[in-house]
């Protein structure tokens, strides 16, 4: 049972807590900075005089002192130059992506106090984001980005602030980053292809000045080439259910035998999906189709998209975890960290 708590006009002090947990100060600093090596029956002791007291630690003067906000940035990095069918904000936030994104993230930052600012970086924003992170406001940076002109990930690099990248940067740089095997998990799309005897595949790819873009097309038509697929029809999307739509309708229109169909990313195949519809094409009588994350827009559509899955929760968790290596040892090597894609069945291929 918890004693009342001590009356008193002020705040309690440190030593007010340590005085009523019979403990150090020393050790309930520790417990407050979360030091790992605390034992645990005594963490338990201090945090329930802390509950005690009412005492509210002065996060303010600890970050004097220890230099550090206890906050990381998610920042979704969109370069200045690109076109979309969906206005940014609006795609960011219902872009499932994020979402898996953010909550494998807050599965490693959470127990340990860090708090997470999501920062939409599109063009307009950029030099704001840049100058909130110059001042010191976050500790490090999760970005979002794959696209191979963003400058943020090399600003971040010369200003050295500790940062993670969510793919391969588009030119080599001293920053760790998290990725998947996008040329396997496209080849794994095409060799489902083959083995339905498909004869006409093609595919609505990504953005191609986006490192996942470049990949899932080029692992796509290498398999193909194997099995003598010289060429391989592509239209390019942007990642968007209306982008997806879009695209299919070009390629489709221009290559009416495509019978697989290779989208670049789930929420793309539910608009492609409905480009097929809409021109009177069965899913996956006429045309098969495979996606690629398996996110929520996978189970959304009909028939449910065969996909291939990237594990992006345990890919943000890996993030969120060479960030705070970083953090705690900014002279560290960057590390790279790939994932391994598998292909979902369902009823679209």
């Amino acid at each position: 049972m918890v004693a009342p708590r001590p009356p008193g006009p002020r705040s309690p002090t440190l030593e007010q807590v340590a005085e009523y947990a019979g403990v150090s100060r020393s050790t309930v600093s520790r417990v407050i900075n979360q030091v790992s090596t605390v034992d645990p029956e005594l963490r338990e002791i201090v945090e329930r005089a802390i509950e005690a007291t009412g005492y509210v630690p002065n996060h303010a003067a600890r970050s004097l002192v220890t230099r550090r906000t206890d906050s990381v940035a998610l920042v979704v990095s969109e370069p200045a130059g690109r076109e979309f069918a969906e206005p940014f904000l609006s795609r960011i936030f219902t872009d499932p992506y994020l979402g898996r994104i953010t909550a494998g993230a807050l599965e490693v930052l959470r127990p340990e106090g860090i708090h997470l600012v999501i920062m939409p970086a599109d063009a307009p924003a950029h030099q704001q984001v840049l100058r909130y992170l110059r001042q010191g406001h976050v500790d490090g940076v999760l970005i979002i980005s794959s696209h191979v002109a963003d400058p943020l990930p090399q600003q971040l690099c010369d200003l050295h602030v500790p940062a993670v990248l969510s793919a391969r940067p588009g030119r080599p740089l001293p920053m760790s980053y998290v990725d998947v095997e996008q040329q396997t998990g496209a080849r794994l799309a095409a060799e489902r292809f083959i083995a339905l005897g498909r004869k006409h595949p093609a595919t609505v790819c990504g953005p191609l000045d986006t490192t996942a873009g470049q990949d899932r097309l080029a692992g796509f038509r290498s398999a193909l080439a194997v099995h003598g697929y010289a060429w391989v029809p592509a239209e390019p999307g942007d990642f968007t259910r209306a982008g997806g739509e879009r695209a299919a309708r070009t390629l489709l229109t221009a290559y009416p035998e495509t019978d697989a169909l290779f989208v670049a990313n789930d929420l793309m195949a539910e608009g492609a999906m409905q480009a097929l519809r809409d021109l009177g094409r069965r899913v996956p009588e006429d045309v098969a189709v495979v996606g690629f994350d398996d996110s929520v827009s996978a189970l959304a559509c009909r028939p449910q998209l065969t996909t291939i899955r990237q594990p992006l929760e345990e890919m943000a968790a890996e993030m969120a975890r060479l960030l705070l290596a970083r953090i705690r040892e900014p002279e560290g090597r960057p590390r790279s960290v790939i994932f391994h894609p598998e292909i979902v069945e369902r009823g679209s291929a």
